[in-house]
């Protein structure tokens, strides 16, 4: 027998005891900090250890309530970046999807995981009233935008061959992702030929400056290659007007890219907000945002499989397809960066049939309207300011004091922000709009109720107290 190899009844065993570790942090989540209260070097300790050379058996499973205490808690005051609360129903199909370990690199290689794949990709499609799309699931936002400007490259001057073009510019608004920046400097483009569109006081794309900036390089005879339209901005929620955009973008002869990582499944529940969308050339979702997936689940979708397959087509004869079957003849690297594949979409297919769409409509309508409510209760506080709230379920404000500049109230809402995270009762991030610095609460997560929300300010106001305190007492 290989010592590697355990028997069902071994395994049976450890997965009930994973199961029930993983039930009994469930039913305490809403009760343990959102923060563990140590140090990085603390955090360190518990698994400073030597590689044994030989195994320790069950008792390798005994750190895992280790692993729990010093982990974030996923509980409804969970209001940090941008990422969905982990539906458990979907985590069950994790330990499946490890046990058979499939390379969903095409039909021949993971039959069941590709048509599965397939399928949830056209649901997404389909939910966001974008039908016809296709597509596959990405590690993420940041991947699937990256394979997205990729498609842009080989479709309006391809490099795949000859090295990228010289002339080439992408736009964005100022508001853009950080994956945009990386991305274009990844594809040789390189991030001078990035073009930051100015931004209206709403924080959306100024379309009348991307026409004007559009015609002005193509008049110096610069190649507009790709115009990227942010459904969803990561500081405040804001939606850029995704249908101007996508005239400007296909008149100018543009690739209309539209970065929906955030944003755009909350479609679902309010599509009225997504108009123009359905116009886009590819579209990133993340599903382990306002899908509520365990990560990872991003996903690209678009219109042209031509030009997927013009991007990433390149195999070795190794890969090639033995059928011309159109099932059983499909392949995902075809159309993909990737080559090896995690099954990701048996936890979505399964989470979307247990709890069907509109259970997940209804809990992205909750998250809007505990934003605004929190919105809302940060504008009667008069010691804070309500700096950026868009249209989904990002809030950024900042405490305030009487006759104390910019630049100190900066440093005092650093220091109040880490004080929060400190007491670990909720979890707030940070942005920076327009110079200022920003607490920001970003409600992405179907365990948050009214009380959660409400939790929020009074706990910013008592840890601006405790500075105030700490900072007398210097």
């Amino acid at each position: 027998m290989n010592p590697l190899e355990i028997s069902s009844e071994q395994f049976r065993r450890l997965s009930e005891r994973v199961s029930r570790l993983a039930a009994d942090y469930l039913d305490r989540v809403d009760s343990l900090p959102v923060m563990p209260a140590i140090t990085g070097q603390e955090s360190l300790a518990p698994f400073d250890r030597t590689l044994p050379e030989q195994g320790i058996g069950e008792a390798a499973f005994d750190d895992l309530s280790e692993v729990l205490r010093l982990s974030r808690a996923p509980s409804g005051r969970f209001f940090g970046y941008v990422l969905g609360s982990g539906d458990p129903v979907a985590a069950t199909a994790d330990l499946l999807v490890s046990v058979m370990n499939q390379n969903v690199t095409a039909w021949r290689s993971g039959p069941a995981a590709t048509v599965i794949e397939k399928t949830v990709v056209d649901w997404l499609a389909q939910a966001i009233a974008c039908p016809g799309y296709r597509g596959y699931l990405t590690g993420g936002g940041s991947s699937a935008n990256l394979m997205g400007l990729t498609m842009a490259r080989e479709a309006k001057a391809p490099a795949n061959e000859s090295g990228v073009a010289a002339g080439a510019l992408v736009y964005a608004s100022q508001e853009v992702h950080m994956s945009i920046p990386k991305s274009v400097a990844l594809l040789g483009i390189g991030r001078d030929n990035l073009r930051f569109i100015p931004v209206d006081s709403s924080l959306r794309m100024d379309t009348a400056a991307l026409d004007r900036q559009i015609a002005a390089d193509k008049a110096a005879g610069r190649i507009p290659l790709a115009v990227v339209a942010s459904a969803g901005t990561v500081n405040t929620g804001a939606i850029d007007p995704l249908a101007k955009i996508a005239d400007i973008a296909h008149r100018h002869g543009a690739w209309f890219h539209i970065d929906g990582a955030y944003g755009a499944l909350a479609a679902i529940a309010v599509r009225d907000r997504f108009d123009g969308l359905e116009r886009a050339d590819s579209i990133s979702l993340d599903p382990h945002k306002w899908l509520y997936q365990p990560l990872d689940c991003g996903c690209l979708l678009y219109r042209s499989s031509e030009a997927a397959q013009k991007a990433f087509s390149h195999s070795g004869d190794y890969t090639r397809a033995l059928s011309a079957d159109p099932i059983e003849g499909f392949a995902f690297f075809e159309e993909s960066l990737e080559l090896s594949r995690r099954f990701r979409a048996l936890k979505l297919w399964l989470s979307l049939r247990y709890h069907g769409l509109a259970a997940f409509r209804e809990s992205i309508r909750k998250d809007l309207d505990h934003a605004h409510r929190l919105a809302e209760a940060i504008r009667d506080e008069p010691e804070l300011e309500l700096v950026g709230y868009g249209e989904l379920s990002a809030v950024c404000f900042r405490y305030r004091a009487e006759n104390i500049a910019d630049g100190e109230l900066n440093r005092l809402n650093s220091a109040i922000l880490q004080r929060v995270q400190k007491r670990g009762r909720v979890y707030i991030s940070n942005a920076t709009l327009a110079g200022k610095f920003c607490l920001r609460a970003c409600i992405v997560n179907h365990r948050t109720k009214d009380a959660d929300v409400d939790a929020v300010i009074p706990e910013v106001l008592a840890a601006a107290k405790e500075v105030a305190a700490s900072e007398k007492s210097r």
